[in-house]
Formats: C-alpha cells, structure tokens, sequence
C-alpha cells in the first residue's frame, strides 16, 4: 500500500468517500491491464464461472485500500465471497465486482469494468466504473453529479430522451434471451440492438449513448451497485419487475430481472 492509501477518510464524506473509490479503480485498472500484458491463466469457479489472476489481484488491491482508508465502512468483494469469506455489513457496505467481464476479458475483448459501489440503508449511494481496456472511468452518486474521465478530461454526462428514431436498445452478449427482448419491446420503435458486456451497458445508458437495457436472469448485487449509483445520478434508473429502483441486501445477494433506463425511455 502506499502512503496515500492509508490515509483515513470520514464515512460520512461522499466525495472523498468517491474520490477513494476512483483512485482505487484506477490503479485497479493498472493492474488488470498489466496482467493482461504479460499473461495469464483462466481457472474455472464452483458456480462454472472464469476467475483470472487479474480478478484476484484487482480484489486484493481494491479491498485492502478501502479496508485501509475507511475502516468503519465493511467492504464485501465477489471473489472473497466466492471463497467462501463472509463479511457482515451493517447500514453502509462497499460491493466490489474487481473484474466484470471476466469471460470477455480472457477472450481478448475490451468490455470489463472494474465496480466499486458503496450501499447505504438498502440503496446504492455512489459508485466508480472502470472500463480498462478504453483508458474511462465513471464516477457518480447522490447529489454528486455524475461524470466521464478520459485520462485528461472529467466531463459531466447525462442520460438521453430517446429520438423520434426510436429506442438505442442494448442487450447481454453472453445472458441474452432474443425471445424475452422481443416481448419487452414489443409496441416499442426501436432504432438498434446492440450486444455488450458487463457493466459497459449501464454506462452507455448514463452518458447517453443509449436508452435502453433489459436484462433476464440473475445478476450478483456487485455486478449492479456501483453503475446503478452512476446511472441514477446521470438521470436513469435501474428498476426491478415491478418498476421499483433495485435494492440491496437480498439473500445471496442475488438480483432478479431488472431493466435499465434513461431520462424518459
């Protein structure tokens, strides 16, 4: 660690809560793409998901920051609770998915992200996504705005109101179902589908690219926090089946079908 990892941040400050969560998820980024460089070997989880080196080394890093500099502010990581560490969260968590995209990822492409997202009373209050194979990090939450990093420019992004064009639909390259996607859009105009991974869809949404993306079948609670925080400070909202903005702290934390909106889709 360095010595600005150990310096202590308030549980109560959001910025620097998020300014912490930024920094980890770009040195975080640092490292995935350095392992990336050299190489790696894919391994293959109990649940038959991948895990690399990279998604434990992201972990590693991203926790023992956050456990470093907020000690009061419990942080849960996929990989730990994949292996079986539990970590007992009060009103206020991190959720931390340290390498999103993991099957992408070891095939070469670019769409993974690295989440931080801190909860607070059952709601996602602000998050970080890294995308380290486009060189961006997005970073928004409650009454923060939220905003784009490019390496050299932090530009505020705001969803969209779909055209007269229709809907720019998204959809999971590796969890879709074409037969769902159909009955959701059906008496909906839509302009495109394209097919993405990770939380790259979420942030497509934020920024405005986009409007509009369902997803079918179960996600994990830290596969969602962090672009959840992001999106609904751009102006979306990432809502259950019954038109309800996710909450957090489920069984397993386990999510179930959800869709993802902009401004007025």
């Amino acid at each position: 660690m360095t010595s600005a990892s150990l310096i202590t941040v308030p549980a109560n400050d959001d910025r620097a809560l998020l300014d912490l969560a930024f920094r980890l998820a770009s040195e975080a980024s640092d490292i995935i793409n350095a392992i990336r460089a050299r190489g790696f070997r894919t391994d293959i989880k109990d649940d038959a998901s991948p895990v690399t080196e990279a998604d434990h080394a992201s972990e590693h890093h991203i926790l023992s920051g956050l456990r470093a500099a907020c000690p009061s502010i419990p942080a849960i990581g996929e990989e730990e609770m994949s292996a079986g560490i539990r970590v007992i969260a009060g009103d206020a968590y991190w959720l931390v998915d340290p390498l999103d995209g993991t099957r992408g990822f070891a095939s070469g492409g670019r769409d993974f992200t690295v989440n931080i997202g801190l909860v607070r009373h059952d709601r996602p209050v602000l998050g970080v996504v890294a995308l380290p194979g486009y060189g961006l990090i997005y970073s928004g939450g409650q009454g923060l705005g939220a905003h784009r990093w490019d390496g050299t420019h932090n530009t505020p992004i705001r969803t969209a109101t779909p055209s007269a064009e229709g809907l720019r639909v998204l959809a999971s390259s590796h969890h879709g179902d074409p037969e769902l996607l159909e009955r959701w859009l059906a008496g909906r105009k839509v302009a495109s589908i394209d097919k993405l991974s990770s939380s790259v869809k979420f942030m497509r949404v934020a920024e405005g690219s986009a409007d509009f993306y369902p997803r079918f079948g179960p996600t994990m609670e830290w596969d969602t926090a962090a672009p959840q925080a992001i999106l609904e400070a751009a102006g979306g909202a990432l809502l259950d089946a019954d038109s309800q903005p996710l909450r957090y702290g489920k069984p397993g934390r386990l999510n179930s079908s959800f869709y993802c909106t902009g401004g007025a889709s």
